[in-house]
């Protein structure tokens, strides 16, 4: 079945446009509601969400929707995306759903939906979601009526779980972290997880406003975060997004570490302690990456992007770690979900455990430059049926002559396609993708 409104991560848009509607919205809750009334005798949801001011809207829209269906409503309001999944399998529930455009700026919004068990709707579960869009909207009866309730210490619960993934032997007296929370989800939680482990904490973008989400703060934008660092002369500075799923780090010098660099540093320090099955990356992960696993002997296997596509590549083979170069990173002895505070803890762990700085860490993984170019399309755009897009992408790929790749794919939260080249020199690179983006355009164009 072809997807009409599930992307990659969950629905997502323009708020005021489709399908980010309130009438759109409540027919979800009412669709998602009736499929869960068809798994479990008694239903009930966690709603949490950032701090976007479309959450207001949207968060009511679908408390009536599955209330309507006849679904328990529990309300936990702000909470990052992996403290709604940890709490939707804590409290036994039958999904969490998060009000949560991610890294997007505020007048995005989307939803997403995790199942019982901590792990995101099987693409199964979201193609009878929408399968039951098609249908009237309807109403239970009174009796058969959800009812709704705040849930006041989901915080707190969230807080206690990041610490437990964190070693008990282990503190982080003596460190020195800054702390950016994007104006998002995890503004009154992430602080309080490191201060309590030891760490002398400072906090930044934790003022949200509703419209300033991601805005200049966060992972997406580190550049308050490197200059706060030096500032207060920190060892380290530790940015989350919008919905504190992913992750970036910022060293005493100012220097940026990804997804890869930082998986690369949790992976290399429990290959000192144990067997490592095998790791995933996605189509995006850097060659250096799979490179330097191989000269490990780690097996090292590739995902679509997204991070469900990840997850569903270490369930079926078996293995623990896994990540995104945008900081989404895997450990699921710790968690169901890429969670940025959890995996901020796994590089804490490696650091202190090994007495090596993050510089330290990562010094043997020499990463290929990558160009990534964002061309608006159409949504639906289908690049592979354009020749000339075909032969500015043969071209670009003669002129490597074997020293990287190219990657063309189309986003699966935004209206672009996504061009990416990776190798060396750096100006071949950048040529390359520049040539392939300008027919991209000119294609989309016609």
């Amino acid at each position: 079945m072809t997807r009409k409104y599930f992307g990659t991560d969950g629905v997502r848009g323009t708020v005021g446009q489709s399908p980010m509607t309130p009438d759109f919205v409540l027919r979800l809750g009412y669709a998602a509601g009736k499929v869960l009334s068809g798994q479990s005798k008694n239903p009930s949801v966690l709603i949490g969400k950032d701090t976007r001011i479309s959450g207001y809207m949207i968060e009511a829209a679908l408390e009536a929707g599955f209330s309507a269906a006849g679904v328990d409503v529990l309300l936990c309001g702000p909470l990052p995306t992996p403290g709604v999944a940890y709490l939707a399998r804590a409290l036994r529930l039958s999904a969490g759903v998060v009000i949560s455009a991610s890294h997007n700026p505020y007048a995005d919004n989307g939803i997403k939906f995790f199942s019982r068990d901590g792990f995101k709707l099987p693409d199964s579960v979201e193609a009878e979601i929408e399968r039951m869009l098609e249908q009237p909207i309807g109403c239970n009866a009174s009796e058969k009526l959800g009812r709704a309730r705040r849930v006041d210490d989901a915080q707190g619960r969230y807080v206690e779980f990041c610490k437990s993934t964190f070693p008990n032997e282990l503190d982080l007296k003596g460190m020195k972290i800054v702390v950016d929370c994007a104006h998002g989800a995890a503004y009154e939680v992430a602080p309080h997880v490191f201060h309590e482990l030891g760490a002398e904490a400072t906090s930044i973008g934790v003022a949200p406003d509703g419209f300033n989400i991601n805005d200049m703060f966060g992972a997406t934008a580190p550049g308050n975060l490197a200059m706060e660092v030096k500032r207060r002369k920190a060892d380290l500075g530790i940015a989350l997004d919008g919905d504190a799923d992913r992750l970036l780090i910022v060293d005493g010098a100012g220097r940026a570490y990804d997804g890869d660099q930082l998986l690369y540093a949790i992976v290399k320090h429990r290959a000192a302690k144990e067997k490592i099955a095998g790791v995933a990356g996605t189509l995006m992960t850097n060659l250096a990456f799979e490179q330097a696993l191989a000269g490990m002997n780690v097996p090292f296997a590739r995902a679509q992007v997204g991070d469900r596509y990840v997850v569903e590549l270490l369930r079926k083979r078996k293995w623990l770690l896994g990540g995104e170069n945008s900081g989404h990173i895997l450990c699921l002895d710790k968690h169901t979900t890429g969670d940025g505070i959890i995996s901020a803890l796994q590089v804490l762990t490696a650091m202190r455990e090994s007495g090596k700085t993050l510089a330290e860490l990562t010094a043997d993984l020499a990463m290929y430059p990558q160009v990534l170019l964002n061309v608006e399309v159409s949504r639906g755009f289908d690049w592979k049926k354009y020749q000339t897009i075909a032969d500015a992408k043969s071209r670009a790929e003669r002129s490597l002559n074997g020293r990287g790749r190219v990657l063309l794919r189309p986003s699966g939260t935004e209206p672009v396609l996504r061009v990416m080249v990776e190798g060396e020199p750096r100006e071949a690179i950048e040529s390359a993708a520049k040539s392939i983006a300008d027919s991209v355009r000119k294609a989309a164009a016609a």
